[in-house]
């Protein structure tokens, strides 16, 4: 079967991180609530899968937390049912993040999103073939990534290949790859690999607008191009 996102999968927005690239700016705020074209990072992404047919979204956190769920609240102004994974005081990396909070995502495939990119992908065209425990989007190297992550064999992700891509932080995953990880900091990549080396990833190459907004800089780049395309 495949599930696609239309058919209402779960969703995650990993807000964790402590963002300790932007500092200044993250002393006081959430990396996920700094602007761009006069909306807040998470919102983009929040309303970007209310339009795509999403119903429940999960958010994890840590640092700065509570002013997090303070700016989301419980989800009913995006049109979405939010539920949260706090952490604690340390975030627990992706891959122990999404462990974490397996109980609010339910027993279906579910899609995560880093909360620090912004993009224009179609959230909608999300799915997961039988038999696959994940499918990443990939997208051009950018600048301050250029040996990327993976390479593509049709629609299968690979470790090796002509052409490296960039994992773009969008993805549908089964719970089945991170059930059993122990409570405690876990990073994606690794348990990917597993995954991968079994022919078990698919993917596609995505053409169109994505950024990841790493640095004060990217920030202030990508908020002066979506401000300069405001009629």
């Amino acid at each position: 079967e495949r599930r696609a996102a239309g058919e209402r999968m779960n969703a995650m927005i990993l807000a964790a991180g402590r963002g300790t690239r932007m500092r200044p700016l993250t002393d006081d705020c959430p990396k996920p609530l700094l602007a761009v074209g006069g909306r807040a990072l998470i919102d983009w992404h929040l309303h970007a899968l209310a339009a795509a047919g999403f119903g429940r979204v999960v958010i994890n956190i840590a640092w700065q937390g509570a002013a997090l769920q303070r700016h989301v609240g419980d989800g009913d102004r995006y049109g979405l049912a939010i539920r949260y994974s706090d952490e604690g005081a340390h975030a627990l990396e992706t891959a122990g993040g999404i462990a974490r909070a397996l109980p609010l995502l339910g027993p279906a495939p579910f899609v995560v999103i880093n909360g620090d990119i912004h993009t224009d992908y179609p959230l909608d065209r999300l799915e997961l073939r039988d038999g696959d425990l994940a499918r990443l989007v990939l997208v051009d190297n950018p600048r301050q990534h250029p040996r990327g992550d993976f390479a593509l064999a049709g629609d299968r992700v690979t470790h090796d290949g002509d052409r490296r891509l960039t994992f773009a932080g969008i993805g549908v995953y089964r719970p089945a790859l991170f059930r059993g990880l122990p409570a405690r900091a876990l990073r994606l990549a690794p348990i990917l690999d597993r995954a991968i080396e079994q022919g078990l990833v698919g993917g596609e190459h995505y053409r169109g607008d994505w950024h990841d907004i790493g640095t004060p800089e990217r920030l202030r780049a990508l908020d002066a191009r979506l401000n300069a395309a405001v009629p």
